[in-house]
């Protein structure tokens, strides 16, 4: 049986959370989730705000916000999706267990390594190398495009199956032709506060209500393409893991035949081959995504060739990938990551000025004596002092890469941030 399936969530949804026996009970029987009948998923669009540092004008600016649709199931579904999760996760790790291409594979795996540990890889092969070609491919709305049928024949071919058990279908068929409604437009049609809307609740509302306000209302949208399944569900990071199965081993293949490397973090495509494979790679790797009905992002899309000389390793173009950049001889942070991170500690620093200036007003009109900004917490999250924030990431690249180049950017930002402060106080 698997395990490490259940998971509490105290998100609000149409349904109550159940405990994990309740739940066992459920899951674990293949006619009960057959004749499951799953929720909406409820969706909001999370933004992204795109920075980077414009060297011409020597400051950093604001792309426009890049949205992404969130879409997260009712509990008791999260507990099947989970469930299902595992057993595919098992029968995909056996897959592997059995081919060469398994250590290409880098995402959602048990792998005790994080992107820092893929890149470092990545480049340390790149490295021992006298020459080659790097291509940096990235799909384009992966989960939005991910073919129905090539989806369903992959998840069979996993099974061993020639067609899908009845609840491995009932699964497919809820992330496939699945529904979802807007949260701001449910909370707004049952009268729920967005800002807090549980106030005591253990669901979002009643079934009778479901029915009347919900349903009824015309809230429920489905998709009807025959591609695309929700991006926030606990099964669909593991199903681009079984959709690729097919493409990570031919372009495996071929990668290794002409001496080069294959590398896939999800959506993010890494090929390392020689020199003049380049073309043939490249008019694989573009016929092999068309055949599995996804499409390359041109733009995202980079191709660096590294060459030696007398001087070391160089490259006509820094390679970017999982968030580094590798010239052949250092390793560093993206741009925009860095000028991501000191937008944030504007904000930050901003919010907590303003804050305190509350604070203070409160203060003097009872007689009190002002009181400086709370500088433990933004020294924690905006500085080395924190264990989980960007510097402290950035130094743990530093050291896990052995790149000196990596903490001669970071050095600046303390001082940086110091002055910050101080000109938030006043002083």
């Amino acid at each position: 049986m698997p395990e490490n399936w259940y998971k509490s969530r105290g998100y609000l949804h149409f349904d109550r959370p159940i405990n994990q026996a309740a739940a066992l009970e459920i899951v674990s029987s293949p006619k009960t989730v057959a004749k499951h009948a799953f929720y909406p998923f409820i969706r909001y669009v999370a933004q992204t705000q795109k920075v980077f540092f414009d060297k011409s004008i020597g400051k950093v600016v604001k792309k426009d916000p890049k949205q992404r649709p969130i879409s997260y199931a009712a509990h008791v579904d999260s507990h099947i999706y989970s469930y299902y999760c595992e057993l595919l996760n098992r029968a995909y790790e056996d897959h592997l267990a059995k081919v060469q291409w398994s250590s290409a594979i880098l995402a959602f795996r048990a792998l005790g390594k994080s992107n820092i540990d893929f890149a470092r890889d990545a480049f340390l092969d790149i490295a021992t190398r006298d020459s080659c070609c790097v291509i940096a491919i990235d799909i384009k709305g992966f989960f939005d495009n991910l073919d129905h049928a090539y989806l369903k024949n992959a998840w069979q071919a996993l099974l061993g199956s020639s067609q899908l058990p009845d609840d491995h279908y009932a699964v497919y068929r809820s992330l496939t032709k699945f529904s979802f409604v807007y949260r701001d437009q449910v909370y707004e049609a049952l009268g729920l506060s967005k800002s807090n809307p549980k106030q005591g609740r253990k669901r979002i509302c009643e079934p009778h209500e479901f029915r009347a306000k919900v349903r009824e209302g015309g809230l429920i949208e489905t998709n009807k393409d025959k591609k695309g399944i929700p991006q926030g569900s606990p099964i669909s990071a593991m199903l681009s893991n079984v959709y690729m199965m097919g493409f990570d081993k031919q372009i495996h293949a071929h990668v290794e035949s002409c001496g080069g490397a294959y590398y896939r973090y999800c959506d993010d495509v890494l090929l390392i081959v020689p020199l003049e494979k380049e073309a043939e790679t490249r008019a694989l790797v573009d016929l092999r995504v068309n055949e599995i009905g996804l499409e390359i992002q041109a733009a995202k899309t980079e191709t660096c060739k590294f060459t030696r000389s007398a001087k070391g390793l160089r490259s006509d173009r820094p390679l970017q990938y999982l968030g580094f950049i590798f010239d052949g001889a250092n390793i560093y942070l993206r741009s925009s990551s860095l000028a991501r991170y000191q937008d944030r500690v504007h904000r930050g620093i901003w919010l907590a000025e303003k804050c305190m200036g509350k604070v203070n007003a409160k203060r003097i009109s009872r007689g009190q004596l002002p009181r400086s900004m709370f500088l433990k917490k933004l020294y924690k999250r905006y500085s080395y002092l924190g264990r989980r924030n960007f510097i402290s990431y950035g130094y743990r690249a530093a050291r896990i890469m052995n790149a000196p180049s990596i903490k001669k950017q970071l050095k600046p930002h303390w001082n940086r941030l110091r002055e910050r402060i101080s000109d938030a106080q006043g002083e």
